[in-house]
């Protein structure tokens, strides 16, 4: 064993034990860290600052696109949704300890389920450091530890954000250890973790496709994916234009840099020759670049021509690619084709259209009349998420509360044996 593998031993092993007393903690505790969490967002702003831009300034000097370092970006407005979710969380029922399904059977017994919580969390994620707190404050407040690996380009930012967590928990009289941060960003660490099936109950990666294919391979417990969000958007041909256009500028361009960001727009083609042009101009506007199929491109000469790389793309960026379908049902079928199972949306005023897609498009979550960029625990009404699960098993979109817990099956007898 290298003296990595001993020191997130030691972490895991930690956050072991600090699992087992959070488990027993009165809600009201761990409700009373989230809150001082907050306060401390808000009270030790500067601090927060310094380091942050120490992370971007690097980032920026190693050539990071404006788009990637924005995910990096701590302002103002995302420390306050950060406050304003740790407010959310704390005001959540708590769900350790509730007794669901309960029924008797023929002979009397009752039966029922207890929910409490998967123990120990890994946690592997990139780029953007408010994923510390928002997976923190969920693993704490479902009575969870966890251990942290962020990414080198947001290692002050996410060291920072880690320690005032800890501060928080020693202030509610729980244990610090319940957050564990890695302290080196060196790719072994992952592999490190990945082995500690012996302290670590589930693995959680958030990133990009070869960092969640990297730890599916290497872990030895349980992986639920964040993959990567190839995110669609249907223009029908029974669409309000006026709406669609808002909608496809909203889920691309308002912050391109994220997992729920739209990468392909499917028009009709019975609305192609007006709709193409004039979405094309707000999308310029707006600083997009558009790859087109050959109908797009006749409508749209800006248009640069699309491959079968653009229809798989998650660009991350102000890149959208651009298809002509027959029909809603060629839309679909090329979702089911290229898409990632994150997010899909549909504009139309057709009611009966709405809700086929609704219950055919295969997606975490599926949208009517509505942006991509509401595929959020924050927007979803979950107070923040720990990832968006594009796996079934156990948990599928937006992963809040319920989905970092599980049951347990629990009896109430009176004397009962079994004949």
């Amino acid at each position: 064993m290298t003296d990595l593998d001993t020191t997130i031993a030691g972490l895991a092993a930690a956050a072991r034990d600090a699992a087992a007393r959070l488990r027993t903690a009165p809600g009201r505790d761990r409700d009373r860290a989230l809150l001082r969490m907050a306060d401390l967002l808000k009270t030790r702003r500067d601090d927060i600052a310094r380091a942050n831009a120490l992370d971007l300034d690097a980032a920026l000097a190693h050539g990071l696109p404006a788009p990637k370092a924005d995910r990096l970006r701590l302002t103002d407005r995302v420390l306050d949704d950060l406050v304003s979710g740790l407010g959310q969380v704390a005001a959540l029922s708590d769900p350790i300890g509730a007794i669901e399904e309960l029924r008797t059977l023929a002979n009397g017994l009752k039966v029922g389920r207890m929910r409490i919580p998967l123990g120990v969390i890994g946690m592997i994620f990139e780029s953007r450091p408010n994923v510390t707190v928002e997976a923190a404050a969920l693993t704490l407040k479902s009575g969870n530890a966890i251990l942290l690996r962020g990414g080198s380009e947001a290692f002050h930012s996410n060291a920072c954000l880690t320690d005032l967590f800890r501060q928080a928990l020693a202030d509610a009289g729980l244990p610090p250890d319940a957050i564990q941060r890695v302290p080196v960003t060196d790719r072994e660490a992952i592999v490190a973790m990945c082995r500690l099936d012996e302290w670590i109950d589930v693995m959680i990666p958030r990133g990009g496709e070869p960092l969640i294919r990297f730890v599916s391979e290497h872990a030895r417990m349980p992986v639920l994916k964040h993959d990567k969000g190839v995110c669609h958007l249907y223009v029908d041909d029974r669409a309000d234009p006026d709406m669609a256009r808002r909608i496809a500028v909203n889920a691309k361009a308002q912050r391109p840099g994220v997992c729920n960001a739209l990468e392909t727009l499917l028009v009709h083609a019975g609305i192609a020759d007006t709709f193409l042009p004039a979405v094309a101009a707000d999308l310029a506007a707006a600083g997009v670049a558009l790859r087109g199929c050959p109908v797009t491109c006749a409508r749209v000469p800006t248009a640069a021509p699309a491959t079968d790389d653009d229809w798989a793309a998650e660009y991350l960026d102000l890149i959208l690619a651009v298809r002509v379908v027959d029909d809603m049902d060629a839309a679909m079928d090329h979702i089911a084709r290229w898409g990632s199972r994150h997010t899909e949306a549909i504009v139309t005023n057709d009611h009966a259209r709405a809700m086929r897609f609704l219950e055919q498009v295969d997606s975490s979550l599926v949208l009517i009349n509505a942006s991509t960029r509401f595929n959020d625990g924050f927007q979803l009404g979950l107070g923040a998420e720990i990832g968006i699960s594009t796996s079934k098993v156990h948990a599928f979109g937006p992963m809040g509360l319920r989905e970092l817990t599980t049951t347990k099956f629990v009896a109430f007898g009176d004397g009962h044996v079994r004949t």
